[in-house]
């Protein structure tokens, strides 16, 4: 073993622990995946670097970066953003295990890893666009006014609607509906006069 192996597995799991503690939990708090994210991140370091000094570690590395890939997010229901976290630590995983590039620019790749993460899901990052699933009280087969009656709603503007169930037994429509929140507007209640 090289003395780049076990820098590239110290490099891996401080990008690892930066990205789990300093920047997922401080942002989103939820226990399970900082648990999922490191088990991950470790396993795949692991696996990779045994594998690395096999014949066919490269390819082996990145089937099992597919397969991973694929039984965990087939097992879980996750978020746009958790899914960034869980490639993210794939990645570094694979880069700090298969020592496959120069040092240099596997180290690179680690912190590109981390400051794109760091950068891609800052609170400030389009904080005012939402995305929210709302059972309307009303079934409200017409657009424009589906619109209008969201956008008084939530007080802000209706940049997308996809409507998933329209229940006119119940009366009901189910949205699907993006929008963004400016500083001059603010949430009002359903009904309520601007």
């Amino acid at each position: 073993m090289n003395f780049e192996i076990p820098l590239l597995i110290a490099a891996d799991l401080l990008a690892a622990v930066v990205l789990t503690f300093g920047l997922y939990w401080r942002r989103h708090y939820r226990r399970d995946l900082v648990v999922a994210f490191m088990g991950i991140n470790v396993g795949v370091l692991s696996v990779s670097a045994v594998l690395a000094d096999s014949e066919v570690g490269a390819g082996v590395g990145l089937g099992l970066f597919g397969v991973l890939s694929i039984i965990r997010l087939r097992s879980d229901e996750l978020a746009q953003h958790e899914i960034a976290y869980y490639f993210a630590m794939l990645a570094l995983g694979l880069l700090g295990g298969l020592d496959a590039a120069p040092l240099p620019l596997s180290l690179l790749f680690m912190v590109l890893v981390v400051l794109t993460m760091a950068v891609i899901d800052h609170p400030s990052l389009l904080s005012g666009h939402r995305r929210q699933e709302i059972v309307v009280d009303r079934a409200i087969a017409d657009p424009a006014e589906l619109r209008a009656y969201l956008a008084e709603l939530l007080g802000a503007h209706i940049l997308a609607v996809t409507v998933s169930r329209l229940d006119l037994v119940n009366d009901t429509t189910t949205v699907d509906v993006r929008f963004r929140r400016g500083k001059e507007t603010a949430p009002v209640t359903a009904g309520a006069s601007r």
